[in-house]
């Protein structure tokens, strides 16, 4: 055991070892300058009889040897030293005094041959040697300061947060497996985010910039084409990624059973766009399928309601929208059933509009509310239930929407077995609230459709998908697992979810979501994506220094093994995330911090084809369109009127406000 005891003995020998160095260095220099310390006056008899019995030892054989066994002495003496600890001091700082020092402790032998008296060279061989010995003494002293056992040089801690992932290839009919490398304790290592359960759903995260289209998006249309799955894709950035789909398809379609049309929707650029009526009548069973549309195109309309549904001056305009739309579902068996004839049919003046919508029973409870105010002459509560709702739906009075609504190219059943779809449709940033209402009608028209028994494997891709609104996206994901139903949902930040979708709609959808992918974030979606990735056992270090000793603490630690910091500053093309797996599948490594390899050449714009033209834009059609329209239901509301007006039996439906 070290003792004090101890320690007092081993600094006595020290001591004692420099003193020889010392006295045998003083010897060296009376023997060799013994005439000068006479000079000096330096002398007695007794050191006289000391040197002569010393010389017969043979210690000054030679000029070097009792310098070199002076210095053997105080290399012993210095084996031992410990001194006060400093961070600041290196080998370097050592090394330099003490090779100095050697060389001026042997150099100074030159002195002799200076043609010099023998007090004054004896002065300057003295000087020089004991000068050379003080810096090896000042040397060595440094190298015991020094402290040797070092922390790790790791400013980031970031060698201490990588963790083992997973390596191997997953693939199934279905999967998506996105290739990546990965830091492991300073080796980079080959690695696969491996999506074998895309039924789970897939969220994908990331800041303008982090690469959540080019790194991820791409790959997944392109492996589910090339799996043979039916496809949407809403492109929020017309045609980045309708462009990929029509090239990919044109080069996988051969491996489909049944080979599937490709079909694109583009309010922009009417030459490049199908038509497609979203209320095609064949597709609308019941009336809760009119009030789904009407909640999802005025909410889309009105972002703001998604937070209030439920209130009265809210589901006023949808019940009286779901009226106007199954009406003209139910009329001549849905000849007149688009959303331009439906807006179209709004316009008109409460006396004849309400006198027709009455001859439909299947909408009396929807419109009861409305007659009722306005023949009490309850202007201001009718015109808060109905203006809200007419001003909302004007805005998509245009003859460029009218003409892509009011056609019949395809349907939305895109894994009909007989006829499957690649369906793509693009966004304008310019015109987003108006197009973005638009398109989310689609969309809930379509998941209608698609999430159904006995259709094909299909997949939903949303670019951006806070620009429209799907109502109970939640239970989509939920349901149409079963149904071979992928969705993939791009988003910047969970705070644009919350903003769009409201709170609660926005925690559900991170919640239920098995497959999460996202590149730079920062706020709340970091905390939650470091809190869903988990926590690693980290290396943790602390260092004591005292007097005569220095002491390295090493422990192990649960900390989070991905920060919010790290997080909030990945690179572009560097992702974090977790996935799921199946039950016939286990994946144990479900979390992933890495950089996703992208293969150049496959994705050139260079070789892309343009998406073809499908007919000559014609503006005089699509204003005749347009003109059609409103006189088809100016021809409905006069024929309605008159078949009142001369029935008896049906006049009493006639409203005239007094």
């Amino acid at each position: 055991m070290q003792t004090g005891e101890n320690e007092q003995a081993l600094r006595k020998i020290l001591d004692m070892t420099r003193l020889i160095s010392l006295v045998i260095l003083g010897l060296h220099f009376y023997y060799q300058f013994y005439a000068a310390f006479h000079q000096w006056n330096i002398y007695s008899a007794f050191t006289d009889r000391l040197l002569n019995n010393i010389i017969q030892t043979d210690l000054f054989s030679s000029f070097h040897k009792s310098k070199l066994i002076a210095l053997g002495f105080l290399g012993i003496s210095l084996i031992g030293v410990k001194g006060r600890k400093n961070e600041k001091l290196t080998y370097q700082t050592a090394l330099l005094y003490l090779s100095v020092g050697i060389l001026i402790y042997f150099l100074s032998y030159l002195c002799i041959f200076l043609n010099l008296t023998e007090t004054i060279l004896s002065f300057f061989y003295i000087s020089l040697t004991i000068l050379g010995y003080l810096l090896i003494l000042s040397g060595g002293t440094i190298l015991s300061r020094i402290i040797k056992n070092k922390l790790q040089n790791d400013i980031f801690n970031s060698l201490n947060e990588t963790f083992p992932q997973e390596e191997r290839l997953f693939e199934n009919e279905f999967s998506i497996n996105l290739p990546a490398r990965y830091n492991l304790k300073g080796k980079v290592r080959k690695s696969w985010i491996n999506i074998i359960n895309p039924f789970r759903s897939v969220l994908v995260l990331g800041t303008p910039g982090a690469g959540k289209t080019y790194f991820v998006i791409r790959h997944v249309i392109t492996q589910h084409i090339k799996k043979g799955f039916s496809l949407f894709v809403y492109d929020f950035k017309y045609d980045d990624l309708s462009s990929i789909v029509y090239n990919t398809f044109l080069k996988y379609k051969h491996i489909y059973k049944v080979t599937p049309e490709f079909y694109h929707i583009n309010f922009d650029d009417l030459s490049r766009s199908h038509r497609c009526n979203p209320l095609d009548p064949s597709t609308m069973n019941d009336i809760s399928d009119a009030v789904e549309s009407a909640r999802t195109i005025l909410l889309g309309l009105n972002r703001d309601w998604i937070r209030r549904q439920g209130d009265f001056f809210v589901e006023s305009p949808i019940n009286f929208l779901t009226a106007i739309i199954w009406f003209l579902r139910k009329y001549r068996y849905g000849e007149f059933c688009t959303l331009p004839h439906v807006i179209e049919l709004m316009q008109v003046d409460y006396d004849n509009l309400f006198s027709v919508l009455r001859t439909e029973k299947e909408i009396e409870v929807f419109i009861n509310p409305f007659i009722s105010a306005y023949l009490n002459d309850a202007m201001e509560q009718l015109e808060g239930q109905i203006a809200s709702a007419k001003i909302a739906m004007a805005r998509l009075s245009s003859p460029s929407i009218y003409y892509v609504l009011s056609g019949n190219d395809f349907t939305l059943d895109i894994n009909n077995p007989l006829k499957p779809k690649l369906v793509c449709m693009g966004n304008n940033s310019l015109k987003m609230q108006t197009y973005g209402a638009v398109l989310s009608l689609y969309v809930n028209r379509l998941v209608k459709l698609v999430n159904q028994k006995g259709k094909l494997k299909s997949s939903l891709i949303f670019d951006e998908f806070p620009t429209i609104y799907l109502n109970n996206m939640d239970s989509l994901i939920a349901t149409a697992r079963s149904n071979k139903v992928a969705t993939c949902l791009g988003a910047q930040d969970l705070s644009q979810l919350r903003k769009d979708y409201g709170k609660e709609q926005a925690e559900v959808l991170m919640n239920i979501i098995g497959n999460v992918i996202s590149g730079q974030v920062s706020g709340d979606t970091a905390k939650q994506l470091s809190d869903r990735i988990g926590k690693i056992m980290q290396d943790r270090e602390s260092l004591s220094i005292n007097r005569s000793d220095t002491s390295i603490n090493r422990s192990k630690q649960l900390e989070t093994a991905i920060p919010l910091s790290k997080i909030a500053t990945l690179s572009s093309g560097e992702f974090v995330g977790t996935v799921a797996d199946n039950p016939d599948c286990k994946i144990d490594l479900k979390a992933f911090h890495a950089e996703i390899r992208n293969d150049q050449s496959s994705f050139n714009n260079h070789n892309l084809e343009e998406i073809p033209l499908i007919r000559q834009k014609n503006d005089s059609l699509i204003q005749r369109n347009y003109l059609q329209i409103n006189q088809d239901i100016q021809d409905l509301i006069q024929a309605e009127m008159e078949r009142l007006l001369n029935d008896p039996g049906l006049g009493h439906l006639i409203i005239k406000k007094k």
